[in-house]
C-alpha cells in the first residue's frame, strides 16, 4: 500500500482553490507516485504527461493545441523544468478558461531555477515542496534507518543498508550525468562532484567560499554559482545568520547543509548505524536531519536562521513569526550537554521559548529550556505559533 505524504490533503485543496499547483522537490522523492495517486481519485481521467518520456515529448510539438483539446480535464506536467517555454502557453489558457484545478505541475527544480513560471504564472500557481520521507509520514522504516539512509523512498525502503547504500551511490551518479547538464549545460560535472564531496566535509558548518574556490581552483563566483545549482535541485540548503541588530558582533556568513542526510552518508561513505555513530559528522548530521523535519513543518512566513556571536554565544536554529521567536539547539547525545554559548545566546535572544531536540525518550526540563525528541518538539502544543 502506498504511504500518504504530508502534504497531500494541501494539493487537493489548492487544486480547488488555484488554477495551477505545482509540486516542486528533488528527483525521485516521490512527486509521480503523489501525482498518480490524486489522479486516481478524480471522477475524470486526466492528461499525465512527462517530459522525460519521448513520446509525451512528441504529443506536444503544438503545446496549444493538444492542452486546448484537453482543457476539460486536469492536465499534469511531470518533469516542467525539461520545457519551460511552456510556461506562456499554460498562462494563456488559464486565463482563458478561468477555472480552477487546470494543471498539476511537477518539477525537480526550484521556481528559481525555473524563472519563466514565476514571471508567467504570478497569482495563478501555488507553489509546494515535496521533500523526501520524513519521520512523521507512515513509510514503516524507525527513525534510525530514517537519518542514516535519508529519505528517498527507494532508499529508506530497501531490502538492507548494502542495497540502500548501493541506490544512494547511483542516484549521485545519475544527478551528475543527466540533472546537472540538464539544468546548466555548462557547468563541469567533475567540479561539481568535487564540490559536492568537500560540501560533505564541511556540512553544517560556516560556508567559506573562498577556501572552496581555492581548493578548486576554481573563483568563487563559480562555487557560488555550483551551490545555486545544488540548492536549486533540492541537494543543498544555506541558513542565513541571524541578522538583527543586538549590539553584538554576529557572525554574517550562512551555513551550508546537505538537506538530505542519506545522500551526505554515502558521499562520506557511511553505510551504517554502527558507522555514523563513529564517525565525526555524527552532531552535524543529526542537526541537519532535524532542521529539515522542522523546517518542513513551518508556516510559511516563519524566518529561520542561526545564531552566532563573536564571543562564542551560539544557537543552531532561531525561528521568527512575528514578535514570537523560539531557539532550538541540536544535541545528538541521549544525555544532551549544551555548552555555555547556547546560554548565553538565549539570554541574548530573548526567546518565547528554549528547546533542546536530542534523540530522548522523554522531555523534561533545563534550566530555562526543554530537552525532547524531535517527534515531541514537532508535536508540543506550544509550538503552534511557528508550525503548521
Amino acid at each position: 500500500m502506498l504511504s500518504r505524504r504530508y502534504i497531500q490533503d494541501a494539493i487537493e485543496q489548492n487544486l480547488c482553490s488555484m488554477p495551477a499547483v505545482a509540486i516542486l522537490g528533488p528527483r525521485q522523492c516521490g512527486k509521480s507516485t503523489l501525482a498518480r495517486m490524486l489522479i486516481d481519485t478524480l471522477p475524470t481521467p486526466a492528461l499525465y504527461l512527462d517530459l522525460e518520456r519521448p513520446a509525451d515529448l512528441a504529443r506536444l510539438e503544438d503545446p496549444e493545441a493538444l492542452l486546448t483539446e484537453n482543457s476539460n480535464r486536469l492536465v499534469c506536467i511531470d518533469e516542467i523544468q525539461r520545457r519551460p517555454e511552456l510556461f506562456p502557453v499554460l498562462r494563456y489558457l488559464i486565463d482563458r478558461n478561468g477555472r480552477n484545478g487546470q494543471f498539476l505541475i511537477l518539477g525537480s527544480a526550484s521556481r528559481e531555477l525555473i524563472r519563466q513560471s514565476s514571471e508567467t504564472l504570478a497569482g495563478r500557481i501555488r507553489y509546494m515542496e515535496l521533500t523526501p520521507f520524513l519521520e512523521y509520514e507512515q513509510h514503516g522504516a524507525s527513525w534510525q534507518d530514517l537519518w542514516v539512509r535519508g529519505g528517498f523512498p527507494r532508499s529508506l525502503l530497501a531490502a538492507d543498508a548494502h542495497l540502500s547504500f548501493e541506490w544512494r551511490l547511483d542516484f549521485i551518479r545519475d544527478f551528475l550525468e543527466r540533472d546537472i547538464p540538464a539544468l546548466s549545460p555548462r557547468t563541469s560535472t567533475q567540479t561539481i562532484r568535487r564540490l559536492w564531496s568537500m560540501l560533505a566535509h564541511v556540512h553544517g558548518q560556516i560556508l567559506n567560499m573562498s577556501a572552496l574556490a581555492n581548493s578548486l581552483d576554481v573563483s568563487t563566483h563559480t562555487v557560488r554559482h555550483h551551490i545555486d545549482l545544488l540548492e536549486g535541485a533540492f541537494m543543498a540548503r544555506r541558513l542565513q545568520p541571524f541578522s538583527k541588530n543586538m549590539g553584538k558582533r554576529l557572525t554574517k556568513s550562512p551555513k551550508l547543509y546537505l538537506r538530505d542526510t542519506g545522500i551526505l552518508h554515502a558521499l562520506l561513505g557511511i553505510e551504517s548505524w554502527d558507522g555514523l555513530l563513529g564517525h565525526p559528522v555524527l552532531g552535524f548530521s543529526w542537526e541537519a536531519f532535524c532542521i529539515e523535519h522542522i523546517l518542513s513543518r513551518c508556516r510559511s512566513h516563519v524566518q529561520a536562521t542561526y545564531y552566532r556571536t563573536a564571543r562564542g554565544a551560539e544557537v543552531d536554529l532561531v525561528l521568527e513569526n512575528g514578535n514570537s521567536r523560539v531557539a532550538v539547539e541540536f544535541k545528538s547525545s541521549t544525555s544532551p550537554s549544551p555548552r555555555r554559548g547556547f546560554w548565553s545566546a538565549t539570554d541574548d535572544l530573548e526567546c518565547a521559548r528554549n528547546w533542546i531536540v536530542a534523540p530522548v525518550d522523554d522531555a523534561y526540563p533545563m534550566r530555562a529550556a526543554r530537552v525532547a525528541s524531535l517527534h515531541g518538539f514537532l508535536e508540543a502544543p506550544e509550538n503552534g505559533d511557528i508550525l503548521r
